[in-house]
């Protein structure tokens, strides 16, 4: 596969640094960006691990948002590139691109890949039901913190490197692109590599958390994925959009499902959802009035200050209630029962009879279709002979993929026994 280490078209003096990756070999960074995640709003995410508590299953998995955002930023360069190659006479001809416009929208792309993360909370994801809500009184997500990071705190480190002004961009059409919203206008094409069922986060977390915990679930080609992207043209007026050629629609298969066994195998591990409660629980008695600041004015700066290191501290101090004790002593809650993933209407019927019969020995109940991680939603647009299909007219697989409705129970470690013996009774196995 070519390298995305190349001299930047529209900047060919800038200097150029490597950082050595276990996934990608080398990733290159110009002096523009390699000024950027020098700044201390990007240096935060060393101090954010990806995985939140998964080193206690896994202990592999101490990798941080850091790297990952590196790797993302890398294979953003790679899709990218390829689609530049696959269909450059869509682009010139449908989007209007010159060999400037090629530029630009190259170096957009890897800034909002790069950036994509850097609102990350403490410990990733495992924290984030506990972001604030707006005035519309819909929750933040972790997008909104890193768009108005990128508009504030690294406004100046995008705008003012003498190489911006190569490329006619604001720290706003960052955001926008990170976002997704309609402030990235003719750029919002490129916001499938930032975000969608084939995008570059999705690539390099996979491969990178399979690495690091050992485990194979998440391997797929990612060569071969990477070659066969392409723009397809749009259809009754729509604009183009990202997809694959017919060639390649194994790999884009092997990519779902390795993001399927990857939650199902990791992500929803009884133990790891478990840390997650508990993190969760131990937050809320850490954090002033149990959520974390708003991603605006003196509250986004406060955010800023909180990540792993920060809360680690509290914890060892003693503090995150009993939540923050059963981290510390590694005492979780344990998984008394479990619905099938399917979760049909036998197993909820089972599942009522459970609760009722384990009352308040509940400590808590988790459901996969309420993670963070979703599965579900696969079909990949696939380019053959001038027709457009989904990837489910092509994988019988990916065709009768369901979503995971997994719910899971847990109870304290002291109510194991009498646990399970309530689940026999409601089951009628005692």
């Amino acid at each position: 596969m070519q390298d995305c280490f190349e001299l930047d078209p529209l900047v060919a003096s800038t200097r150029q640094y490597e950082f050595r990756c276990p996934i990608h070999g080398f990733i290159h960074l110009n002096d523009w960006e390699m000024g950027i995640i020098s700044e201390r709003a990007f240096q935060r995410l060393r101090r954010i691990r990806q995985l939140a508590w998964t080193d206690y299953i896994y202990p592999g998995g101490m990798h941080t948002r850091f790297e990952h955002s590196l790797g993302v930023m890398h294979v953003a360069t790679l899709l990218y590139d390829s689609i530049v190659r696959n269909s450059r006479e869509l682009l010139e001809s449908e989007m209007k691109y010159d060999e400037i416009g090629f530029g630009r929208y190259r170096k957009l792309v890897r800034l909002a890949a790069l950036l994509h993360d850097v609102g990350h909370g403490p410990f990733s994801h495992a924290g984030e039901d506990l972001l604030p809500v707006n005035e519309r009184n819909e929750q933040y997500a972790h997008e909104h913190y890193s768009a108005a990071i990128v508009r504030t705190l690294l406004k100046s480190a995008i705008e003012d490197h003498p190489d911006c002004n190569n490329y006619g961009f604001t720290a706003e059409d960052v955001a926008a692109l990170i976002e997704g919203t309609a402030g990235a206008k003719q750029g919002i094409f490129w916001r499938d590599i930032i975000s969608s069922q084939i995008d570059a986060d999705r690539m390099d977390y996979l491969l990178r958390d399979s690495h690091h915990l050992g485990v194979a679930y998440g391997k797929f080609d990612l060569h071969r994925l990477v070659s066969s992207v392409r723009a397809i043209p749009g259809i009754r007026g729509a604009s183009a959009r990202l997809g694959i050629s017919e060639g390649g629609f194994h790999a884009a298969e092997a990519l779902v499902l390795a993001r399927y066994f990857m939650f199902t195998q990791v992500y929803f591990h009884k133990t790891r959802v478990a840390y997650d409660v508990h993190l969760r629980g131990a937050l809320r008695e850490i954090l002033p009035n149990g959520k974390f600041p708003k991603p605006e004015g003196a509250e986004l700066r406060e955010f800023m200050k909180w990540d792993d290191w920060r809360v680690l501290g509290h914890l060892a101090d003693g503090r995150g209630g009993d939540h923050g004790e059963r981290l510390r002593e590694r005492r979780h809650f344990r998984r008394i029962h479990a619905t099938n993933e399917a979760c049909t209407a036998e197993d909820l019927a089972d599942l009522q009879k459970i609760r009722a019969e384990l009352g308040s020995m509940i400590a808590a109940e988790e459901s996969a279709s309420k993670s963070w991680y979703k599965t579900g939603k696969t079909d990949i647009s696939v380019f053959s002979e001038r027709e457009v299909f989904p990837l489910s007219r092509y994988s019988s697989v990916i065709a009768n993929m369901k979503s995971n409705g997994q719910i899971l129970l847990y109870v304290k470690p002291e109510d194991v026994a009498a646990g399970s013996a309530a689940v026999r009774k409601a089951l009628g196995k005692s």
